[in-house]
């Protein structure tokens, strides 16, 4: 037995590792997609570039994990199944439960490695990528001269050239509005030829003109009631302009200001800042549901729910809804009385309306926020979790299809990973927007894969006929048959 748990782990460790790197390579794939815009034209160090692309291979590594999982587990029983290994086992009397039973153990091994990794790992790294990734959103662009075209990359200065010529790096027809001063396009400089050249500290950018003229707007000048608006002009055979370079320098930026982020943060972390925004959130509504206008004994009622523990506080009434009784209230007024009632019913729900409209959309982003604690609170769970149950939903599966490879297997946990991902995000859209309940959308997608996971286990385990994918055809090549039989007599 020892033995065949060794082949059956070596089976599954070999597809594990070369699906798990192609899966992280596939995503990263994506998020170069996704990025690509903020990483082109910025003149960054291939060093840079590495080390970006590693933190980001890294943030990956929890949704590489459980598809990893579910292709390993389909390919490695697929092949068991397509070369009868599985038959034999189980004519020798060895239960599918025990064939799973030393990649069990692995999945729970790997569920393990795959929490500690999000919960200890993947904040750190998370850190070192999105303060690297806002350094390189805050990067500028390279100098791009193209002809024809207003360059305004190099700070205080707009450049045009109509012409550049590739061999030796000449520039021709060369305007530049120099807009230090502020105030406009006041100065400007044309030349007939110039060069480009970075200086040997690599501090400035060396601009030298040939053969122009420079031409300036001073400020206006007043003399007693006349007004004059000076103007120069000078020629040269030479200048020499010289831009710094130290915008173009890449700086990164100080990680503790993104310290505070949900995802840079372990359980115990999320759990205390998660539970003090909380607190703080609640206090802020008992806040905001104070300033409303309401009759004096609905205030204090009020007021006490939002401080139950005060003993300075004293609740009016032990039941709410006898605090107050309106139709009583209004059928004792006079007319006169209503309408006064009524006038200042009307202000109140104005005054109301107005604190609602204003404060609405803060309270809706506090809220958010303190969400998005919660959520990545348990998506450190989710996620790890979801390895044990695409193990079984992979494994009796691949015993099913019996089929290995690439081909079937990749096909089938494609389809099983786009509905459990998209079952992940309804959920946790639901719980952000807190039409759920945080737990209740957040482990949505559990739910419904780990009953259909056991199903699996369960009838793949007892041969039944209902995951025999042969029975179906057999079934189908049936009806065809009776078809073709009914038209046939129709006929006749």
């Amino acid at each position: 037995m020892k033995r065949l748990h060794k082949f059956v782990i070596k089976s599954f460790l070999g597809p594990f590792f070369m699906t798990f790197f192609i899966c992280v390579f596939i995503l990263l794939m994506q998020f170069l997609w996704k990025y690509i815009d903020d990483l082109v034209g910025k003149g960054l160090d291939w060093k840079i570039v590495t080390e970006l692309l590693i933190y980001a291979a890294f943030g990956l590594v929890p949704l590489a994990f459980p598809l990893a999982m579910l292709l390993a587990s389909i390919m490695t029983f697929g092949n068991l199944g397509e070369n009868y290994e599985l038959v034999a086992m189980k004519a020798s009397g060895i239960s599918l439960f025990r064939i799973m039973k030393p990649l069990l153990i692995i999945a729970v091994i790997l569920t393990s490695i795959a929490f500690y990794f999000s919960n200890s790992i993947l904040p750190k790294t998370n850190l070192k990528f999105y303060s690297l990734m806002y350094s390189v959103k805050m990067q500028k662009p390279e100098m791009n001269i193209k002809e024809g075209v207003f360059a305004n990359d190099m700070p205080n200065y707009s450049i045009k050239v109509e012409r550049k010529n590739r061999n030796n790096n000449m520039l021709y027809d060369v305007m530049i509005y120099n807009h230090t001063r502020n105030t406009g396009n006041v100065m400007v400089t044309i030349a007939d030829s110039g060069k480009m050249e970075v200086t040997a500290n690599g501090e400035f950018m060396a601009i030298t003109l040939f053969h122009g003229y420079s031409y300036a707007e001073e400020e206006e000048q007043r003399q007693g009631t006349g007004r004059r608006f000076p103007f120069r002009r000078e020629s040269f055979q030479k200048e020499v302009i010289n831009i710094s370079m130290l915008d173009f320098e890449f700086n990164r930026s100080d990680e503790n200001q993104f310290k505070r982020g949900a995802r840079m943060m372990n359980v115990k972390q999320l759990t205390n800042y998660g539970d003090s925004l909380f607190a703080a959130y609640k206090i802020r509504v008992g806040r905001f549901v104070n300033t409303f206008s309401y009759m004096s004994e609905v205030t204090q009622q009020i007021s006490w729910l939002n401080n139950p523990n005060d003993t300075s506080n004293v609740n009016p009434v032990s039941k709410p809804d006898t605090l107050v009784d309106v139709d009583k209230i209004i059928s004792s007024l006079s007319t006169m009385e209503k309408d006064a009632l009524f006038q200042r019913a009307m202000a109140n729900l104005r005054s109301n309306t107005q604190l609602i409209s204003q404060q609405v959309d803060e309270m809706y982003i506090n809220k958010k926020i303190t969400n998005s604690y919660l959520m990545e609170w348990h998506r450190k769970f989710t996620l790890s979790f979801a390895c044990l149950i695409f193990f079984f939903i992979g494994a009796p599966l691949g015993a099913i299809i019996r089929k290995g490879g690439l081909g079937m297997p990749v096909v089938v946990s494609i389809l099983m990973f786009i509905a459990y991902y998209i079952l992940l995000i309804t959920g946790e859209k639901f719980a952000r927007e807190d039409a759920w309940s945080m737990t209740g959308g957040m482990w949505f997608s559990s739910f419904v894969f780990l009953p259909l996971g056991i199903w699996l286990t369960y009838k793949a385990a007892t041969d039944s006929g209902v995951m025999n994918i042969e029975s179906y055809q057999l079934f189908f090549k049936k009806l065809t048959q009776m078809r073709f039989l009914k038209r046939s007599k129709t006929k006749i």
